[in-house]
Formats: C-alpha cells, sequence, structure tokens
C-alpha cells in the first residue's frame, strides 16, 4: 500500500514538472525537447555517450549521421530504458539502408512518456465538496521522427549527415504542440585510424509550437493565487548544441582491439558543466569499449561532468560513471548499459537493454 501511494505522489510530482517547464517556458530556450538528448544504444550508454567519432551502424542516425554512410545493408535497432522508477518510458526505433556505395539513408522514432498520471484539477468541486469520481487519468509523452541521410563527399574518409526531425510533445488534454528542426554532422577517419566527428544539433534552431486548451487551461489558473494567470509562451526556440568528437582503435592481441573516445559536449549558456562561461559550457565524456573478435563486448565510460557548491560554500565535481556489455553472433547484437549512476534520474542507476540486427549476415 505505501508503495503504491509512493508511486502515485511520484506520478503526481513530474505532473507539476512537466506543468512548471511548460508554463514557464521562454520563448528562447537554452533546455527545450531535452527528452532528445537522452540517448539510444546500451552500447553508447556503456561507454558514456562518447560515440559522436566511431557511430558507424543504424544507431549513427542519433549520434552522428555520417557515420550512416558505413552500413552496408538493411540494419534495425531497438532500446528500451526506464527513469523514475519505472515511471518514465523511453522507447526507441530505428532502420538504415545504403542508397548506394557513397550515401545511406536512415529513420528513427523516439517516444519518452509518463503514462496514467491522475487529473485531480477538478476533485474539488465549486461547493469545496471532494468527488473522487472526478479524478481521470492521462499521459505527458514527446515523440520525435527523425530521418537522416549520409554521404561520403571529396575524399575518401571524408563523410557529412544531415537529419530533419518532426517532434510532437503531449500534455494530456492541456496542450501540445508540433515543431520542425535539423541536425548537420560529419566524420573523418584518417589512414591511420584516427576518428574525428562532429555533430551540430538543432543547427537551425529547432521550433515547437504550442497549442493550448483554453478550457482545461482555465481549470488551473489561478489555482494558486497569482500563479498560472496568463498564458505561457506558445513557441518554443531550442539554441544550437555542438558535440565534437576524436576516437582511436588499437589492436592490443590477435583476437582483441580497444576502442577508445572522448567527446565535448557543447551548449551556448552558462551551466554547471566542468567548463562553463557566459557564451559556451562544456562536458567531456570518455568511453572505452574492449573486444574480442568483434563477438563480446566489455564498456566503460564517464560523463556528465558537474560544478556544484557545497552548503559550506566549498566546490566540488560528480561524475556519472557507466558500465555496459554486448554479444553479437551473426548479425544479432545485444548490448545492456548499467547507466546514470548516481544521475538525476529520479533513481541511482539505469537498467538500458538494446537490440540491432544487420540483415547482411542473412543473406
Amino acid at each position: 500500500m505505501h508503495k503504491i501511494k509512493h508511486l502515485k505522489l511520484k506520478k503526481i510530482t513530474i505532473l507539476f514538472i512537466f506543468i512548471s517547464y511548460f508554463t514557464h517556458s521562454q520563448a528562447f530556450r537554452s533546455f527545450s525537447n531535452e527528452f532528445l538528448n537522452l540517448g539510444v544504444g546500451a552500447d553508447a550508454f556503456g561507454m558514456g555517450k562518447a560515440v559522436i567519432a566511431s557511430t558507424n551502424d543504424v544507431n549513427a542516425i542519433y549520434w552522428n549521421p555520417a557515420g550512416l554512410v558505413h552500413v552496408k545493408d538493411h540494419q534495425g535497432a531497438l532500446m528500451h530504458a526506464e527513469y523514475y522508477q519505472g515511471i518514465g518510458k523511453y522507447d526507441y526505433a530505428a532502420y538504415a539502408t545504403p542508397i548506394d556505395q557513397k550515401s545511406a539513408f536512415a529513420v528513427s522514432v523516439i517516444r519518452f512518456g509518463v503514462d496514467d498520471i491522475m487529473n485531480t484539477t477538478e476533485l474539488i468541486d465549486k461547493q469545496g465538496n471532494i468527488n473522487y469520481n472526478n479524478i481521470s487519468l492521462f499521459s505527458a509523452a514527446d515523440y520525435a521522427l527523425t530521418v537522416g541521410y549520409a554521404r561520403t563527399m571529396l575524399f575518401k574518409g571524408f563523410d557529412i549527415g544531415l537529419n530533419g526531425k518532426i517532434v510532437h510533445r503531449q500534455i494530456g488534454d492541456f496542450a501540445n504542440s508540433w515543431g520542425f528542426g535539423l541536425d548537420a554532422a560529419m566524420q573523418y577517419q584518417t589512414k591511420s585510424n584516427w576518428k574525428f566527428g562532429l555533430m551540430i544539433r538543432d543547427i537551425t534552431t529547432t521550433f515547437n509550437a504550442w497549442s493550448i486548451d483554453k478550457e482545461e487551461f482555465e481549470k488551473i489558473s489561478n489555482a494558486i493565487p497569482g500563479e498560472n494567470q496568463e498564458q505561457p509562451e506558445t513557441v518554443e526556440l531550442t539554441k544550437p548544441k555542438a558535440q565534437f568528437g576524436v576516437a582511436k582503435q588499437f589492436y592490443i592481441a590477435r583476437d582483441f582491439s580497444l576502442l577508445t573516445e572522448v567527446d565535448l559536449n557543447m551548449r551556448f549558456s552558462e551551466t554547471n558543466d566542468l567548463i562553463s562561461t557566459s557564451f559556451i559550457s562544456i562536458d567531456p565524456a570518455i568511453g572505452f569499449q574492449l573486444d574480442y573478435l568483434k563477438m563480446v563486448y566489455l564498456r566503460a565510460g564517464v560523463n556528465n561532468f558537474q560544478n556544484f557548491t557545497e552548503i559550506d560554500d566549498s566546490n566540488s565535481i560528480s561524475i556519472e560513471p557507466n558500465f555496459g556489455v554486448g554479444f553479437r553472433y551473426k548479425g544479432i547484437q545485444v548490448d545492456y548499459a548499467l547507466a546514470n549512476i548516481g544521475g538525476a534520474s529520479g533513481t541511482l542507476f539505469s537498467n538500458i537493454f538494446s537490440l540491432k540486427i544487420d540483415f547482411e549476415y542473412f543473406r
């Protein structure tokens, strides 16, 4: 019983987070459509999301679409993860295929949602009576449809990629939005197997145009004196973000190899990131992947370096370690990651599972 009450309280709390986030939105935001920054693929999570330079399969549509040129046949991917002790559900599916020897195409769908949230806006009627029959349930969910294209340009080893994405956000009957944006990316690989990658998200400033249900808004308008008296902004613009990565593959024995990568995740605003100025903030990520015959994988990574000021005004730095394993056999790859350890996802860690299928092995 206590656990049920705790879960209900969590859902109500998350509802307030959604409403607070929505009603305090500004026209130009540094943090908008944040569900698109969670990441995809347990293999990438296991490496601390440091994969911008090395991604080269169907999941490149998310991390760096330029990597799609390495897809040689039809590929598919699925992932499921849960946040807030299982209340928030995150699902991802993608498909990629080559167009010719120099170009490739991919499409992906993402949903992040909290379902069965209690709507208590009409719990108390105008006479002050409590009527539990007036409680209803709704979902707050974010969706993204992304179409990616990649092509080898100019000379061998230099690839470019472009994503077009449609974003739909739904908060029950209260409000919904539609948005559109573009991502641009490149990868370069040297003859000595050094890899470089650059991903610029929301390069055109992704926008979301909100539609607010006036009747539903009136139910919460001024419910707290002085709050929610005016409708929020109906258009959000998401600032661009950049990610730069450097990777290197080392062959340490006949059957073993080690992939290492360092990424710099950059926002053009001041945050709590390890390096932060009024113009740009930089959060590094470091990842490692040891493989045996490209069949068995062990992964580790650290990311989310954050500066904190303690109660005694002393400064400290927090990080998130990540671990993962994977197994691939005849075109089927299953990955698991223990990620967000000690993070702010509502739990001490997140269990992430993902699946990839390469149909080249079934020909």
